[in-house]
């Protein structure tokens, strides 16, 4: 059984207008789930609907808090990409789970999304990789502590 916690950030965004307004709306990860052919071994748990520059070091506590308190080995967390590194490193203290971190660089809701092939590819990553704290997007695991966001490429890559 994998458990998947949901933080928002940009997978689950909604906008509203031109000029970007948005919100984070309901996580569409059951329908990403279901069209990456995934139907069963999961949990989903919503913990928060943030932007990830929004979150807080009392944020990232309650995701911790969170990952030990499941009674799965295996967790998936969807996360804004913006501070995805900070929260990953923020979890490196839980030694004896595979946790892997993931989102999209376009909202799930567009017709462009990266979304679909980054929750397909990050479950099969917390399926096979040993305990750890990772960061699986656009087809690259990177471990945490040892990853950065670069902003000008939209992409992942080691830090």
């Amino acid at each position: 059984m994998i458990e998947i916690l949901t933080t928002g950030g940009t997978i689950d965004k909604v906008y509203f207008d031109a000029n970007s307004k948005f919100e984070i709306g309901d996580s569409l990860l059951p329908e990403l789930l279901t069209e990456s052919n995934i139907h069963d071994g999961y949990e989903i748990r919503p913990l928060m609907r943030k932007d990830s520059l929004e979150l807080t070091d009392e944020d990232r506590q309650a995701i911790l808090e969170a990952v030990k308190a499941s009674a799965c080995q295996r967790i998936l967390i969807t996360h804004g990409t913006d501070t995805m590194a900070q929260t990953a490193e923020a979890l490196k203290s839980v030694a004896d789970r595979t946790i892997v971190l993931t989102g999209a660089m376009q909202p799930a809701r567009m017709r462009r999304t990266d979304a679909i092939f980054n929750i397909g590819f990050a479950w099969a990553a917390v399926s096979l990789l040993p305990a750890g704290v990772y960061i699986a997007m656009n087809g690259e695991v990177f471990e945490a502590g040892s990853v950065r966001k670069n902003l000008a490429a939209q992409r992942f890559e080691r830090a």
